[in-house]
């Protein structure tokens, strides 16, 4: 197979898996087997896509040209290729604690669930492998649109509250500031291609620069930068496998990505660098990252905890971004692989809780370590990760970030990055602590309970703890293997 074909085949195999899984809705472990060998051939499909970009190649594949200059095409980079290996691993992982997670909790409609949730991992794979801007804008709306029966999945009045808020500020967003940064950018450069070094060097002014990239900011809705931010907490009213989705796989990932994408490939560094252009913005993300994480600190809801996490370290990867610099870009680009295996570590042991005991607040937590071992000691890793603690992935790409802010001089951000991860110890590390810790007036016995039972491990389904163990391991083995990300991802800032 060519490399331009599994391009296009990672689009198009998706799509035809979520066909296949309405079709065999009607038999589960037919429809769940369906979902796993889908994702599975979609991973090894990216495998392929991704080998030729390591070695400097950059495969590209046009489906439109819609006429001469504007088409839906695609091209591989290393920060492109790096997204699209998140997302098709990860798929594989969180299907497989989809099934013991659907039917632990007793859900209705799954057959819609992993039909809806495939389309997204194929616009997901679009917006990944995007050639240009007008490619990337048409997938991300698509991802917006085939997410909105994800979030409300239960079809409660909640959910469906939840589900304008996160529709109504996604597209709202890009079509009232993003499509207008696009079309400027379109007249004054002549093209939408992502470029090494940017289009719009020498085609706009330091104060037109500094316009069009807070319009893309903000136009880019899924970085749940402030205050465009509410629909994602409103989004925790969907299953856990959806808010896994939400926060490590597919659309808030999506978001920082395109953020990323947009400064190194239609700006450049070095024109955001010398014009000073995001430097505002990157105190607009830095007060995200604070305010976010005060807000986490006041949530007893384990979820909307984790919600309000993912708005701060969304920030840290726009944070990157706006600083111009090689430290920051990559950075920030590790920080999306390093936050991926970390966040969605949490929220499937947010998930596991549910299903095994149907607690979801944290005051409700204590000693629930007990009885579920494996759960919280992978919630345990991944609060580290998250943190930023060696020998976890998350050092590393916190490590980059704050290098960017020092070559800045902007001794403020590098103050932020540092106050921000005590406040990651501040609400992460209580939630594991409580867990092993008896609740005032309960046995202090580590093996009775406070009506004197025998305490016993009653984890989640074997398919719910098998993913959250993997990917607390991923956690790891990022720290082990960052410097291969590095390099792979280095030629990114070299342009």
């Amino acid at each position: 197979m060519s490399v331009e074909i599994a391009i296009l085949a990672c689009l198009i195999v998706p799509a035809i898996g979520s066909l296949l899984i309405w079709l065999t809705g009607a038999r589960p472990n037919l429809r769940e087997s369906v979902t796993l060998v889908t994702a599975g051939l979609l991973f090894c499909l990216v495998l392929v896509v991704v080998a030729p970009v390591s070695a400097g190649a950059r495969p590209e594949a046009v489906l439109i040209e819609m006429f001469p200059g504007l088409s839906i095409a695609f091209k591989v980079e290393p920060l492109g290729a790096t997204f699209a290996l998140i997302a098709s691993s990860l798929w594989i992982l969180t299907s497989l604690y989809a099934i013991g997670y659907m039917r632990g909790h007793n859900e209705k409609n799954q057959t819609r669930f992993y039909a809806f949730f495939a389309l997204a991992i194929a616009s997901t794979m679009g917006v990944a492998l995007a050639g240009n801007m007008l490619t990337l804008f048409t997938f991300y709306e698509v991802l917006s649109v085939c997410t909105y029966p994800l979030v409300t999945h239960s079809g409660t009045p909640e959910a469906k509250r939840a589900g304008r808020v996160y529709l109504g500020i996604l597209l709202g967003t890009s079509i009232g500031f993003q499509l207008f940064a696009i079309g400027y950018t379109w007249i004054v450069a002549g093209t939408l291609d992502f470029t090494d070094g940017g289009i719009l060097d020498g085609k706009v002014s330091g104060g037109v620069a500094a316009l069009l990239m807070t319009l893309y900011v903000f136009g880019i809705g899924k970085a749940a930068v402030m205050p465009f931010h509410r629909w994602l907490p409103a989004a925790m009213v969907a299953p856990t496998p959806v808010s896994a989705l939400l926060h490590a796989v597919a659309v808030v990932k999506a978001g920082v990505f395109s953020v990323l994408k947009v400064t190194i490939y239609i700006f450049g560094i070095d024109l955001l660098s010398t014009t000073g252009a995001s430097y505002w913005l990157a105190y607009v993300a830095a007060a995200t990252i604070i305010i976010a994480s005060l807000v986490a600190m006041r949530k007893d809801n384990l979820k909307l905890r984790l919600a309000y996490s993912t708005v701060s370290q969304l920030s840290y990867v726009v944070l990157g971004a706006m600083l111009a610099t090689s430290s920051g870009a990559i950075g920030s680009a590790m920080h999306i692989a390093m936050h991926a295996f970390g966040k969605i570590t949490l929220f499937f042991c947010a998930g596991a809780i549910m299903v095994a005991t149907h607690k979801t607040e944290i005051s409700q937590m204590h000693g629930l370590g007990r009885r579920m071992p494996f759960t919280f000691i992978a919630f345990g890793i991944a609060a580290l990760s998250i943190i930023g603690l060696p020998p976890l992935g998350g050092a590393w790409s916190k490590w980059q970030l704050a290098l960017g802010a020092a070559e800045t001089g902007q001794a403020l951000l590098v103050a932020v990055l540092m106050v921000s991860s005590v406040l990651n110890v501040a609400y992460l590390i209580p939630v594991a602590v409580r867990a092993f810790m008896p609740a005032p007036g309960q046995s202090e016995s580590p093996d009775r309970s406070d009506d004197g039972a025998s305490w016993r491990i009653e984890e989640a389904p074997m398919f719910c703890v098998v993913p959250l163990c993997i990917t607390a391991f991923g956690c790891l083995l990022l720290f082990l293997f960052a410097d291969r990300l590095f390099e792979f991802l280095e030629p990114i800032a070299a342009g």
